[in-house]
């Protein structure tokens, strides 16, 4: 399926080195879009970069750290010089450590918020004030489940996705003015390294879909944990004409795991 609306346009991907970020930048390459690549691992960057232009797809790779705001700039900057306008920006760059409330330090703490929630606001911040200079634009931030409901072992990585998660609303409303739209895409588990660092014992995903009633957790209806692929199918249609009506929603990808919250 083609979507309207992509083909063309500059899309900015954090993360994109792995995971969802990856799964995204392929999806937005595969629509025709020019893809900038942004993350801190340069290696795989660059090999991405090289897989999209095999394909004929039109892709660069650009190492950044979102925790940075002079870095992020600069390189905001260097891909509107080198590629053109940025049209499309989507947030992925995440970070998970589990552990109970207790046994949180400061730096698991500030870490949290500086990817998940200061990475999301000055990416945001210098892409939509161009966006807003050419009065289009669409923004879509990969917030979290975790954020609609309390978890366990999860406190610092539920609290920095929603805080991320309500920016990108606020962003929606100041900017709506100017025809842009930002929306949030909410993954619950997801077949991705992040995931993985939640299996405890030999089960694994069998143990996310069955849920846990010592953690709370009620499992996953659907009976099957998401494709990365299903993430950036959500963000696909949110970006395009097709959504052109849509905005300052959160939409929750997880197989019905928090129940429609």
């Amino acid at each position: 399926m083609e979507y309207a609306g992509i083909r063309g346009k500059v899309a900015l991907v954090t993360g994109a080195a792995q995971g969802i970020g990856e799964a995204v930048a392929r999806a937005l390459a595969q629509q025709g879009a020019i893809v900038a690549a942004c993350d801190q691992k340069e290696a795989e960057l660059i090999s991405l970069a090289a897989d999209l232009s095999q394909s004929d797809a039109l892709a660069a790779a650009y190492q950044v750290d979102v925790g940075h705001s002079a870095d992020v700039e600069a390189a905001v900057e260097r891909i509107e010089s080198e590629l053109g306008p940025i049209d499309i920006l989507v947030n992925v760059a995440g970070v998970l450590r589990i552990g109970g409330i207790d046994s949180l330090d400061d730096e698991d703490w500030q870490t949290h918020f500086n990817v998940n929630t200061n990475g999301v606001f000055y990416t945001s911040r210098s892409v939509v004030r161009r966006m807003a200079r050419r009065n289009r634009g669409a923004i879509i931030t990969v917030g979290s489940n975790a954020s609609k409901v309390p978890r366990a072992q999860m406190s610092a990585y539920a609290s920095s996705k929603a805080a991320s998660t309500m920016f990108t609303k606020c962003l929606a409303l100041e900017y709506a003015r100017h025809h842009i739209r930002c929306n949030v895409v909410s993954p619950g588990s997801a077949d991705t390294e992040m995931q993985r660092l939640l299996w405890r014992g030999g089960q694994g995903a069998e143990s996310v879909i069955e849920g846990s009633l010592e953690s709370f957790r009620v499992g996953i209806p659907l009976g099957k944990i998401a494709l990365p692929s299903d993430i950036a199918d959500a963000i696909l249609f949110l970006v395009s004409d097709q959504a052109g009506h849509i905005t300052m929603q959160d939409l929750c990808v997880d197989g019905g795991a928090i129940l429609g919250c």
